[in-house]
């Protein structure tokens, strides 16, 4: 059944239920928290006032409201005046303990009437706390002067404004919707005051435009005549945009208490008939009561007395109904009849007609208090049948809706959305709570005025409350299973996350190693194999810490699973935090598993490979350590033999020819070295620390070696076949091949110009002239070769030494010397240069300016052993 205490706690002291709803009252306080300055000002002079409305009857007030209700006292003596009851003694101490001890009884007090303190603590009230004190006061004022108010079965707030709109309705201007902006132009207040006492305001002489006047004369009135005191500033209403709403039902308040306490119930209408017995003799009394009232009087009780005990309440509203208008109508013809019993006694007519007076009095007060007892049966059976419908209307489908089981199907953040829907029906349930309390009550009623058809309105009823108890449950068993799978599914969330934090890094870690297996790497000697090995089992020594940290992983995602399957989560989806799964982890330590004994056998291929190419860099080195001297060796010795030339052409030839043979015999070393290097070659090895040699530069300097000494034999040859055929005799040959020698350090130009200088040649047109002859492609270099040829042909062309005299003879006119002039106008331009640069000045006794002696060009050229 229902539980009618549930949200309808009775206080302790046997006062009346009062409901309130949390969340208006929450969302109250939160405004308070979030108070406007000018509200604040508006609730401090309200509240201020309203307490000392109630104070003063004990002799008392508060000028500060957050300072005089501190420590306690007069918030304990408010209480006990408004509500009439004693609180606890107070203490008396003005420690602080006592003052917080003093509050705690009145909020306990208030707490005891049901009230929800939302945030206050008697703390803040004794530090003096604005906003809490305002908002306590505030929760007083709704417990103790609003929250009783209920017009038309509304309560509190909406009971209040539909008073108001009611007493407001016929005067113009005045439309009550709220309680801030339609009391700003102060008509309501007036409309209020006038609807009441007509006679304390002149309402047509208001005008809506001037909102100071009014508030001021409403405020002025109420105070004078109503004993409501001034609880606001008109300045304050009008110059805020919206006045607070708190201040306002609070001072509105005060006139429903004043109006509703001074209300005068009409008095009922009079009997239906009366009759004045002065207008009949005795005799006609007599005759009446014999004649006519006492049948119809009979006749009467017996149809009352029928009707009264008549189970029929529907027929039975409509039969009184009918039987009032026939006593009408009785009434009426009783003055008739009274005319036909004037021969009654007189005796018997006061008595007879007081009791027919009586009798007719007591039937019209039955009639008409069972006119009203059906009438309220009815509305009460149709009321119900309207709550209960309206109920039944809005439990339809909620038991459908509380037993589905989306939630097993559901993330956590679609369980939190459930749950806070959940909570939102939850207050809606609640809220439904007073409309089956409302229900149950009116069925007890119909009950109790032994309503007709109380069979079906119990039937309606108990369907009512076995549902109402059943939503219960489910509910309770619904928000059970809510937070069961949130807390399950935060447990597996927390899992979730936990697994993504440490499955990334280890993805990483695998992915990288992966490539690190499976890296294609090149080396090119021991050393560098042996320390990718040394790191390749650095790396195999973490693989069993990494599988446990596998291990672990995988459990979080067992645990999971094991969480789900144990309380029926059918999980949707995979993990938010991370698209890695849990197969894809084994997947990827299955491949590294797999690629570790490969690298292992790869590193100890390469090994083996290198192991072999280190073999035969040593190999090679040796022989080519060996080879390389000796090729260095025979080339300065062929350099020295070149230069020394001891001996005779024929002896040097023989002894060249002979040292060709030996090296020509030392061949088989270097093709063994070329068999090592093809070795190399083939298998890529492209350094060799441990000799200096290459194979390329043994083979060059091999090819060097060949060529120089098959040089040097043909150069004996050449220079036999150019002595003998023009006629150079060996000690010529050999001043030449000195000369040539002494000079040849680079065998460049300016080392042959300083030969041809050692030899008599001089002048750089000379040295120019014979560079054409000597190195006609211009290389920059000279053979011992071309300096042989070029000396042949040179002492082969030259005249004698006395051909070349009488030859200037003939040119100086046979004088003893002989000038530039003529040698410049007799010879060639080049010639005669060449002989001017190589003649001494004439210094005989015929000498003239300019006289050149070829005598000196003899000498020059020939020498004094030629003359």
């Amino acid at each position: 059944m229902v539980d009618y205490h549930a949200s309808n706690n009775q206080a302790s002291s046997g006062g009346p239920a009062v409901y309130m709803d949390p969340r208006e009252q929450e969302n109250d306080w939160d405004r308070d928290l979030l108070l406007d300055p000018a509200w604040e000002k508006q609730q401090r002079k309200t509240f201020t006032a309203w307490c000392n409305s109630h104070l003063r009857k004990a002799g008392t007030q508060i000028e500060n409201i957050e300072e005089d209700f501190r420590d306690g006292l007069k918030l304990m003596l408010l209480l006990e005046v408004i509500s009439g009851e004693r609180l606890p003694k107070p203490e008396r101490g003005k420690m602080r303990v006592h003052k917080i001890n003093n509050v705690n009884k009145a909020l306990d007090y208030i707490a005891s009437k049901g009230v929800k303190l939302v945030s206050i603590g008697a703390e803040e009230i004794v530090d003096g706390n604005a906003k809490m004190t305002l908002g306590m006061i505030w929760t007083i004022i709704l417990r103790f002067a609003i929250q009783d108010i209920s017009v038309e079965e509304t309560s509190a707030k909406e009971g209040l404004l539909l008073w108001c709109q009611r007493k407001t309705a016929p005067y113009k201007n005045v439309n009550v919707q709220n309680f801030h902006i339609s009391w700003k132009d102060g008509l309501a207040f007036n409309a209020l005051i006038h609807r009441h006492r007509p006679e304390l305001i002149d309402y047509d002489k208001l005008r809506k435009d001037d909102p100071l006047t009014n508030l001021n004369n409403a405020f002025e009135v109420a105070e004078k005549y109503l004993d409501i005191p001034k609880m606001m500033d008109a300045e304050d209403i009008v110059n805020t945009a919206r006045p607070d709403e708190k201040a306002i039902m609070t001072y509105v308040s005060s006139f429903y208490h004043a109006f509703s306490g001074a209300q005068k119930v009409p008095p009922p209408p009079g009997p239906v008939l009366h009759i004045y017995p002065t207008l009949f003799s005795p005799f006609q009394h007599g005759f009446l009561l014999q004649h006519w009232c006492r049948p119809h009087r009979e006749l009467v009780l017996d149809t009352l007395l029928h009707t009264t005990h008549t189970k029929s309440y529907g027929p039975v509203l409509v039969n009184i109904q009918s039987f009032g208008q026939s006593f009408v109508h009785f009434g009426k013809q009783s003055f008739v009849h009274f005319g036909n019993v004037l021969a009654l006694w007189l005796q018997d007519i006061n008595g007879s007609w007081h009791n027919l007076e009586g009798a007719e009095k007591g039937y019209e007060e039955w009639m008409l208090n069972e006119i009203r007892r059906l009438e309220r049966l009815d509305h009460l059976a149709e009321k119900f049948r309207q709550k209960a419908t309206i109920h039944e209307s809005w439990t339809d489908g909620k038991e459908a809706m509380l037993t589905q089981k989306d939630y097993e199907t559901a993330s956590l953040s679609e369980v939190k959305a459930l749950l806070r829907k959940h909570e939102a029906f939850e207050s809606d349930l609640a809220a439904h709570q007073d409309r089956v309390e409302q229900i149950a009550a009116i069925a007890q009623e119909l009950n109790e005025l032994d309503y007709y058809d109380s069979p079906s309105v119990n039937a309606r009823c108990q369907k009512i409350c076995e549902q109402w108890d059943a939503l219960g449950s489910l509910t309770q068993s619904r928000r059970e299973s809510l937070e069961r799978t949130e807390k399950q599914l935060e447990s597996i969330d927390e899992l979730y996350l936990e697994y993504a934090k440490r499955a990334a890094p280890f993805n990483n870690w695998m992915e990288g190693a992966m490539e690190d297996l499976q890296d294609m790497f090149i080396v090119h000697n021991i050393e560098e194999i042996q320390g990718l090995i040394t790191a390749h089992e650095q790396f195999k020594s973490t693989l069993p810490e990494a599988n446990k940290e596998r291990e672990a992983i995988q459990a979080i995602q067992a645990e999971v699973q094991k969480i789900a399957q144990y309380n029926g989560i059918k999980l949707s989806g995979g993990n938010p935090y991370t698209t890695i799964t849990p197969k894809s982890i084994d997947d990827k330590w299955h491949k590294v598993e797999q690629l570790v004994p490969q690298r292992d056998r790869a590193l100890q291929e390469e090994l083996a490979k290198q192991q072999s190419n280190d073999h035969l860099r040593r190999k090679f080195a040796t022989q080519a350590n060996i080879v390389g001297p000796w090729i260095q060796t025979k080339m300065e010795e062929i350099g020295r033999i070149s230069i020394e030339m001891n001996g005779t052409l024929e002896d040097q030839l023989v002894n060249l020819r002979e040292y060709e043979q030996s090296i020509i015999e030392y061949k088989p070393n270097i093709d063994q070295l070329e068999g090592d290097h093809q070795l190399i070659q083939e298998a890529l090895i492209f350094d060799n620390k441990y000799t200096a040699y290459t194979m390329e530069h043994l083979r060059v300097g091999w090819e060097q070696l060949l060529t120089t000494i098959a040089r040097t034999i043909n150069e004996i040859e050449n220079q036999i076949l150019t002595r003998d055929a023009k006629g150079i005799s060996q000690e010529q040959l050999h001043e030449y091949r000195t000369s040539f020698n002494h000079f040849d350090k680079v065998r460049g130009q300016h080392e042959f110009k300083a030969c041809l200088i050692s030899l008599g040649y001089d002048g750089d047109a000379e040295f120019a002239r014979i560079m054409g002859i000597v190195d006609p492609n211009n290389s920059g270099a000279v053979t011992f070769q071309a300096f042989i040829d070029f000396m042949s042909r040179e002492t082969t062309d030259t005249d004698t030494a006395d051909q070349v005299i009488a030859s200037f003879k003939i040119l100086a006119a046979d004088k003893n010397f002989i000038t530039a002039e003529e040698l410049r106008r007799e010879l060639p331009p080049d010639q005669a240069e060449y002989c001017i640069a190589r003649m001494a000045p004439y210094s005989g006794p015929d000498a003239k300016p300019g006289a050149l002696d070829y005598m000196s060009f003899s000498t020059a050229l020939y020498g004094e052993s030629d003359l």
